[in-house]
């Protein structure tokens, strides 16, 4: 068994490394390094902070030092790892100006990934955040108590979250998309300006196929350039992705993928030197459905890689078979949520697909509180084999999400998913599951 593991990272990948070898493991030393200065915390909480819906900052750190010192962990934050040398099998560390050289058995990079800010004119003024650390949340809170317009560049989940929560503080907020669709990696059209009408419906602007050309101001941005629209804006949060940490891997010399953006690793999250593994958003991933490489960015997923390598670290044996990239949020007073492929990326795969979508409620008709939730099942049209679903709904959304999701990977057909005994009671449910009846629809396709 491996004496030493090092990790590099501590948010969800890294902590879920550390756990999960520590659980495989219980002799070994495990070393976690960060370059920052909190334990791991959930970056998926900073815009509910913002928006007042979680009090603190504080209230999002997952596990206290006491944690790391009962698993036996020993925890380095504010540590810089500057250089691997994968034949000696050692490191170089910087803390406080220190330099240290560390050995390790084995080594998990789980370096997440950073915002992307795009270079436009005006990107470094005052007021122009990304938000990806709770050093950018503090920020970013300090700066909405004097704002009273906003821009959000991007229309992902971050960027939705956002305006929410600026909208939450009473700031007239416009978002900015350059492609034709929100949350297009995640909706199909027809969903997509569901969605989009849902919010515009709170009073936020949206401006879609729209690119941000400038940003003004003189020290403090004041206004920015769209196409030829110049909106007032006291912020501007930039929402437009990020670029994943790769630098170490690249002077190790690990292969990456998918563009050379990212690690390369196979189902059990080794790279390409024996020894090393990856986990979490550095790292590629392999879509379950169509088998392709691709990236998958979320703290899901990144909790089952750092899980998997964890494990494999530790001298088990684990595998990760695929990712469907499940991912739900709420915003606005209703949430969204997705699975598997849209029809597009389906499209793209060779694959032709049917589909089934309906709008129903949350509880039967006569009961107070009933919420409209809206349905899509997405299916292969040759079996009938369920490859996604989007889902939007004044609640419960994420346990239908969940639901479509082991359908996917059991690979359930629109006729079996159609037949699912699912539960009913007034107060909770109705008593046609809209899952089951947007299914039927599909099945009445197939038939056809």
């Amino acid at each position: 068994m491996p004496n030493r593991i090092v990790i590099l990272g501590n948010n969800a990948a890294g902590s879920s490394v550390a756990s999960a070898a520590r659980k495989t493991n219980r002799d070994a030393e495990i070393i976690l390094i960060d370059k920052g200065k909190y334990p791991a915390y959930s970056r998926c909480g900073l815009p509910y902070v913002l928006a007042g819906e979680i009090p603190s900052f504080q209230d999002l750190i997952a596990f206290p030092l006491s944690f790391y010192n009962i698993m036996k962990i020993d925890l380095k934050l504010e540590t810089l790892v500057t250089a691997i040398d994968s034949k000696e099998k050692t490191l170089t560390t910087k803390h406080d100006g220190e330099f240290e050289t560390i050995k390790y058995d084995t080594l998990v990079i789980a370096t997440g990934a950073s915002t992307f800010i795009p270079p436009v004119e005006g990107y470094n003024k005052e007021g122009v955040y990304g938000l990806r650390t709770i050093e950018d949340g503090v920020q970013i809170q300090k700066a909405m108590n004097k704002a009273t317009s906003a821009v959000v560049i991007g229309a992902g989940f971050i960027g939705l979250e956002i305006a929410h929560a600026l909208v939450q503080n009473d700031i007239k907020t416009t978002i900015v998309e350059m492609l034709p669709l929100m949350l297009p990696s995640m909706f199909d059209v027809d969903m997509s300006k569901f969605i989009q009408k849902k919010i515009e419906d709170r009073g936020v602007r949206v401006l879609l196929g729209q690119k941000l050309k400038k940003i003004r101001g003189k020290e403090k941005v004041q206004e920015v350039l769209i196409g030829t629209k110049k909106l007032p804006a006291d912020l501007v949060i930039m929402a437009t992705g990020v670029r994943a940490n790769i630098d170490l891997a690249k002077q190790t010399g690990l292969t990456l993928g998918v563009g050379d953006r990212i690690i390369k690793v196979n189902s059990r999250m080794e790279t390409s030197i024996a020894g090393i593994y990856a986990a979490g958003d550095c790292v590629e991933s392999r879509n379950f459905i169509t088998g392709l490489s691709c990236i998958s960015q979320l703290g899901t997923t990144a909790v089952r890689q750092g899980k998997v390598a964890g494990i494999n670290a530790a001298q088990g044996y684990s595998i990760l078979p695929g990712v469907l990239s499940s991912a739900v949020t709420r915003m606005f007073g209703f949430e969204v949520g997705a699975t598997g492929i849209t029809e597009l990326q389906a499209k793209m795969a060779g694959l032709e697909t049917i589909t089934g979508s309906l709008t129903s409620t949350t509880k039967p008709h006569y009961f107070p509180g009933r919420k409209e939730i809206r349905v899509k099942i997405i299916a292969e049209k040759e079996f009938g084999t369920v490859i996604g679903s989007q889902i939007v709904g004044g609640e419960d959304v994420a346990q239908r999400v969940n639901m479509t999701s082991l359908a996917v990977q059991n690979r359930m057909t629109v006729i079996e998913l159609a037949k699912a005994d699912t539960c009913y009671a007034p107060p909770v449910g109705e008593t046609w599951e809209p899952v089951a009846l947007a299914s039927e629809l599909a099945v009445a396709k197939i038939c056809r």
